[in-house]
């Protein structure tokens, strides 16, 4: 049965309301925004979300380590590669498998590629929502570099399998490192001069600066993680916290801004963006030898492995328990976007509903990976 939702209502004199979603013009999972404003200005967002219900966490009941993989992996496909080694790490724990040193290097090359491509993108969609057509025609064909790339090397644009228990799926041959490096060095360049471009773009600037604020203060008491918590002074990163091979601590210099609003947001997508270049480039001129797959061993029935890793939103954790047939018995999978949902409500405040597009999409949180 479809009971009426009981949104907060807001009210007083000039106050309405503007719905918005949950079907969208965009090929997204559905999502449904409430506004209450005052002629144009925000006073309260609520976002209303779960409207698929897709049931990944029965599904996963019952499955072998293999479907569980394919399984997990799709949670939300911007992040198959995030899913994918958080859950390998998981079942690792379980098993006491240790993957080679060059299955975690090419681990972190799929991972740093996939941070690449969606900050790539995010550059030019919250350009495109501010007006800026040619940020976002350059972002779209460098991301489709980037993902074609991809389908060349892992089969597919979208690694969604590449990452397995144990390892990796595929290997990098002496020809295809040098391609890579090639056009790594060729986006860094094109990067550096859109970068030029945007902190230099007025127009751009006035719609950026001072919108969706989200105060160091608020962030804290909010609990905001991953990138847009580092637009808003928090430091936290799990590549520098948590590291695991191929990630040192040093090797990942924090990367802060502290106005928390949509330039900062900007600004830590491109900072990351060179920075994960750096890491794929140093990867990639010495990858260590190694088996691609170590044999999984033996499964602690009952056990509880956890795996967790810094995806490009922010940190991705994945939780497994086996039986003793080696198959899972529950598995849970856990998205950045559910801790950032409820800060995007605060973000739009005070801000007028034409911005709203632009500070979302500075955020772009994940409907698939909250609506398990």
């Amino acid at each position: 049965a479809s009971d009426e939702y009981a949104f907060v209502r807001v009210e007083g004199d000039g106050v309405h309301e503007i719905a918005v979603g949950p079907v969208h013009a965009g090929t997204i999972e559905p999502g449904h925004f409430r506004f209450s404003v005052v002629g144009e200005k925000v006073l309260r967002l609520e976002v209303r979300l779960g409207f698929a219900h897709k049931g990944i966490e029965n599904r996963a009941g019952g499955l072998d380590l293999a479907a569980g993989a394919k399984l997990i992996a799709r949670t939300s496909g911007d992040s198959a590669a995030a899913y994918a080694w958080a859950y390998a790490m998981a079942v690792e724990a379980v098993t006491g498998t240790s993957p080679s040193p060059r299955a975690l290097a090419l681990r972190g090359l799929l991972l740093e590629r996939e941070r690449i491509a969606n900050h790539v993108g995010d550059i030019g969609g919250i350009a495109n929502d501010a007006g800026f057509a040619f940020g976002a025609s350059q972002c779209s064909r460098l991301k489709e570099n980037l993902l074609r790339a991809n389908a060349r090397v892992w089969g597919h644009r979208y690694p969604l399998d590449a990452i397995v228990p144990g390892g990796v799926r595929d290997d990098v041959d002496a020809d295809t490192t040098r391609a890579l490096l090639a056009d790594f060095a060729a986006l860094e360049v094109e990067l550096l001069r859109l970068r030029e471009i945007y902190d230099n773009h007025a127009g751009l600037q006035d719609r950026f600066i001072g919108a969706g604020t989200v105060s160091p203060e608020l962030a804290a008491k909010l609990g905001i993680v991953g990138l847009a918590a580092r637009a808003s002074g928090q430091t936290q990163d799990w590549r520098r916290a948590l590291p695991v091979a191929p990630y040192t601590a040093a090797a990942i210099a924090p990367i802060v801004r502290s106005a928390g609003d949509v330039a900062a947001r900007v600004a830590v997508r491109f900072d990351e963006t060179l920075a994960s270049i750096g890491l794929c480039r140093s990867w990639l001129a010495t990858l260590p030898d190694g088996e691609l797959v170590a044999p999984l061993g033996a499964v602690r029935a009952g056990a509880l492995g956890l795996g967790g890793v810094e995806g490009w939103r922010g940190p991705v954790l994945v939780a497994v328990r086996l039986d003793a047939d080696a198959r899972i018995a529950r598995c849970h999978p856990h998205d950045p976007s559910w801790h950032n949902w409820p800060v995007l409500e605060h973000a739009i405040m005070d801000n007028i509903v034409p911005d709203f597009p632009l500070i979302n999409k500075s955020f772009n949180l994940s409907y698939s990976g909250h609506d398990l």
